[in-house]
């Protein structure tokens, strides 16, 4: 018999912790229901079912439909061809695989994230355990699925269609991410399909050997054919989902942006969308070709030969197709674990097929088709990029990066020319050490993200195509976090898809309906504006007009204009130098019996200094050093 019996304070706290440590991950990331069918529904390879994603039934899902056949054996590191046909009802309740990715500091980067967001230790320490508790997502070769969500199932008229392509800097991500699959756009009336397609080495390595085997002489674009192929399915397909096939939107988020610039680029996808939304990110200063280095850009293929060199069997009679197809795919992930930096090179590549020449060229010379564009970035975007260790605050510089502070500025007068370098370093005020991580971050951000986006929607709208730019800032609710108004921080927000982990306040739900009018608006019409939202501006060149998305939403004009236009000459610069260097070029030259094809910088009125407009109260620069500046 027990003298004393334990305090109840003391059980009840033993009990709730077990219930946090053990139970709370398992009820987060246990296996979903089994969701209620939803009707049959025929497509080109035969017939599927899916579920009801509510007990109303209205809005069902139909996921892991397969838009090609699976890319493995001989149809690895090829086009992707026409998918397999089936003869029974197919359940289209559960996501197809996920593309073969390299994940090794996926958790850790999670978990700082998380710490980004100012949650107290508490709350950290039970994501952590929901992250670590996260079972491994189920993942091969065979991976070219999509899914669909619709509440327009036998709707007579059709819905116009929003197809999703995921970030993840064209190694990671998937569709089916928890992010992409909710009902919010669909509430506000699009039918929504989000795709996969393959990623890294298997999605993007060009080698010699798979060219001579192509029949177009091409490799290396295998993702880019992938999503083509996903658009192509959409139009054949979408119409027994409530969709309209003649009016499809692609949009997409940081790589899934690019994704998007570099579909514009491609004649493949002519007339399979109608519009366009890019979040965070255009491919404008990709300039990687297929056989031909440019200055100090690799070739595609030459990465290519390194890539497999260690992974060809000592035995082997040649460096074939075949002998690259045989290649273990566990070894090809694990060799990117090796690779290190020149993994950055598995991106598209101009192949004279599937692009003809550069994403930043066709932009340029309004080679894209003629769409409305609705386009945009985050205030700050470099937060989850910036290495202080590095230092490095532009991908503009080339080579190692100087430790030593004077060196760093002078390197960034290098890059930007003495009188546009000294006045960065004031604009963003780093010439004091102790200020150069946060102002190195900042200009991170705008040279990544925010220039590229402004000059896609200058091209567009000199094509007179309706075009919307938009500056987003909303940050984390606690006064602790650290992240801004971080890279992908709209993604929640555009689909309706809060996590309970990361706390929304009613000023973000509010944000969040006001988003997803805004988008299925522009899908509807290609027009964003409508009865339940503020107005938004059109884009003009001369205008430079922008939509501020922040708990308060309201026009802005010059956003950060004057480091945007200080950064876009520096792009034009290396833009045009490089298309002088192309092939493509070179080609056109001979073509043109020696006269200069035109590459000559656009005619534009002198720069007129603005002030700066931003979301966040104005700093005072400190004065710049005088520095050796270097030669332009």
């Amino acid at each position: 018999m027990l003298r004393r019996s334990l305090p109840l304070s003391l059980v009840l706290f033993v009990l709730g912790y077990l219930v946090l440590a053990y139970g709370l991950p398992w009820f987060l990331n246990r296996p979903p229901a089994d969701l209620e069918p939803s009707p049959e529904v025929t497509l080109v390879g035969g017939k599927v079912t899916g579920g009801w994603t509510d007990e109303a039934q209205t809005i069902a899902v139909y996921n892991g439909l397969p838009y090609a056949a699976p890319p493995i054996g001989a149809r690895r590191w090829a086009p992707p061809q026409a998918a397999d046909t089936w003869s029974q009802v197919r359940d289209a309740r559960a996501f197809g695989n996920e593309c073969l990715q390299a994940r090794e500091g996926i958790t850790e980067f999670i978990k700082s994230f998380v710490a980004g967001h100012g949650l107290g230790p508490f709350k950290q320490w039970i994501a952590g355990r929901v992250i670590d508790a996260a079972p491994p997502p189920q993942e091969s070769e065979d991976c070219l699925y999509l899914n669909v969500r619709t509440g327009n199932l036998g709707g007579e008229d059709k819905l116009p269609v929003m197809v999703w392509i995921h970030g993840g800097s064209h190694q990671t991500g998937a569709g089916s991410d928890v992010f992409y699959q909710a009902n919010g756009l669909v509430e506000k009336g699009v039918v929504l399909v989000t795709i996969n397609y393959r990623l890294g080495p298997l999605g993007y390595m060009a080698h010699p050997a798979l060219t001579e085997a192509s029949d177009q002489k091409s490799s290396g674009n295998y993702g880019l054919l992938d999503q083509i192929k996903a658009l192509e399915w959409v139009r054949e397909n979408i119409e027994v989902f409530g969709g309209d096939p003649s009016n499809v939107t692609i949009f997409g988020e940081s790589a899934g942006a690019q994704s998007v610039s570099e579909i514009m680029a491609s004649p493949l996808g002519d007339g399979l969308y109608h519009k366009a939304i890019l979040q965070s990110g255009s491919s404008t200063y990709n300039r990687i070709h297929l056989s031909t280095p440019i200055e100090t850009t690799r070739s595609a293929e030459s990465i290519g030969v390194e890539f497999v060199k260690p992974l060809l069997d000592e035995n082997s009679t040649g460096m074939g197709a075949a002998d690259l197809r045989s290649i273990s795919a566990d070894d090809i992930i694990a060799r990117t674990a090796e690779f290190g930096e020149l993994n950055s090179y598995f991106l598209p590549n101009v192949d004279g097929w599937a692009l003809p020449a550069m994403i930043g060229q066709r932009i340029r010379d309004g080679a894209t088709p003629d769409v409305p564009i609705l386009a945009g970035y985050n205030a700050d975007e470099g937060t989850l990029f910036y290495d202080p260790q590095s230092g490095k605050p532009t991908v503009l510089h080339n080579g190692a990066f100087p430790d030593d502070h004077i060196e760093r500025l002078a390197a960034l007068a290098s890059v930007y020319g003495p009188g546009d370098g000294a006045r960065m370093i004031e604009l963003y005020g780093i010439s004091a050490e102790d200020t150069w991580d946060q102002g190195a971050t900042d200009m991170l951000g705008d040279d990544i993200f925010g220039v590229h986006m402004r000059y896609l929607a200058k091209a567009n709208a000199r094509k007179a195509q309706p075009t919307w730019l938009y500056f987003f800032s909303r940050t984390p609710a606690s006064p602790r976090q650290t992240l801004g108004a971080f890279h992908a921080s709209e993604l929640a927000f555009v689909f309706d898809s809060h996590s309970p982990l990361l706390a929304a306040t009613e000023e973000d739900f509010a944000l969040t309906a006001q988003m997803t009018t805004y988008w299925s608006n522009f899908a509807k019409s290609g027009d964003p504006n409508g009865a339940d939202v503020p107005a938004w501006p059109p884009y003009t060149e001369a205008g430079d007009e922008w939509l501020h998305l922040a708990h308060s939403i309201e026009p802005l004009t010059g956003v950060r204009k004057t480091k945007l236009d200080i950064m876009e000459r520096t792009l034009e610069r290396k833009l045009v130098q490089s298309i002088s260097l192309s092939p493509v070029y070179v080609a056109a030259l001979d073509a043109a019996d020696g006269e200069t094809p035109e590459v000559t910088l656009p005619v534009q009125a002198p720069a007129t200094p603005a002030p700066e407009v931003t979301a966040e109260p104005p700093e005072t620069p400190a004065p710049a050093p005088t520095i050796p500046l270097g030669e332009n």
